[in-house]
């Protein structure tokens, strides 16, 4: 028998052939080897046929319908098996580094904060990353996120539920928010009675603002009627700098500051938490990266 050297053995060993062993030392036959490789019978059968005859030994017996392998390819399994494990590891890291460097990460948002915080520090890190992002309600996020319209998204109170991952970012409670010359800027605390006298601004069903709003309302006995309702907090906030009325907000929610005062209200005091989430099932580089990432980095 040709003993080979070396250099003849090592050229003889290349990957798609020690992946064929691998699959038929696994799965038994050289059919299932290629269900599971996703090739032909032919293919497995010619790389282990190549392999036996370059190294000039037997590797596999066949016994009834099994492969059977010898001493020789059983000792040759063990590391041709680390060597497939390493260059998935390698493939792995070769398709992070790629989609860090040019992927698309869709991101939903119910607030400009903390939100686009995130996404600039995100961005920071990762320039070459395209973020595509979807504003609304905090209904029509978590629809988002559930439909799969978007990877990854930032919310307040994110429903502890088994199809989320969530992890916690920062803390928040709604106020009431005034034109600098309105009669209540100069209070330092307002309640529920105080605002019933004003003319309200609220926000349509699916907010969470008006969610936080309508409960305090109705622990307090009250129910108040709303002067203007609109879609959007960025509407609210253009009513309130044009003197419309009174309206409501995350007091972390947004970066603009003119056109109107915060001012707490009694029985919205009460911190609620804010969270980046995804569904449990969303796989990808990117979300994993996004949802781990915090402003002061990895």
């Amino acid at each position: 028998m040709k003993t080979l050297l070396p250099k003849e053995a090592l050229a003889a060993l290349t990957f798609a052939r020690l992946r064929a062993l691998n699959g038929v030392m696994e799965t038994g036959s050289f059919s299932a080897a290629a269900r599971r490789m996703d090739v032909s019978q032919a293919t497995i059968s010619q790389q282990v046929r190549n392999l036996e005859h370059a190294l000039n030994a037997e590797l596999f017996k066949r016994v009834a319908n099994d492969m059977v392998p010898t001493k020789l390819c059983q000792e040759i399994y063990k590391t041709s098996r680390e060597i497939e494990d390493a260059g998935e590891r390698i493939a792995k890291t070769l398709s992070q580094h790629s989609t860090l460097e040019q992927g698309e990460l869709r991101v939903g948002l119910g607030n400009p904060l903390p939100g686009m915080a995130l996404i600039a520090a995100f961005q920071d890190h990762f320039p070459n990353v395209n973020v595509n992002i979807e504003m609304g309600s905090w209904g029509k996020i978590v629809q988002a996120v559930t439909e799969g319209r978007v990877d990854v998204a930032v919310l307040p109170e994110v429903p502890d539920q088994p199809r989320f991952k969530r992890r916690k970012i920062q803390s928040q409670s709604v106020v009431v928010i005034v034109h600098p010359e309105h009669p209540l800027a100069a209070q330092t605390e307002v309640s529920c009675r105080d605002l019933m006298r004003e003319r309200l601004i609220m926000r349509t069903a699916g907010s969470s603002t008006q969610r936080v709003v309508d409960e305090a309302f109705q622990k307090a006995g009250l129910s108040p009627r709303a002067s203007i309702v609109l879609d959007t907090r960025d509407g609210v906030l253009d009513a309130v700098a044009h003197r419309l009325g009174v309206g409501f907000m995350w007091n972390k929610g947004a970066s603009r500051q003119d056109g109107f005062i915060q001012i707490p209200c009694r029985e919205m005091h009460l911190e609620r938490s804010d969270y980046v989430f995804t569904l449990r099932a969303t796989k990808g580089t990117l979300p994993e990266v996004f949802f781990a990432f915090d402003r002061r980095g990895l």
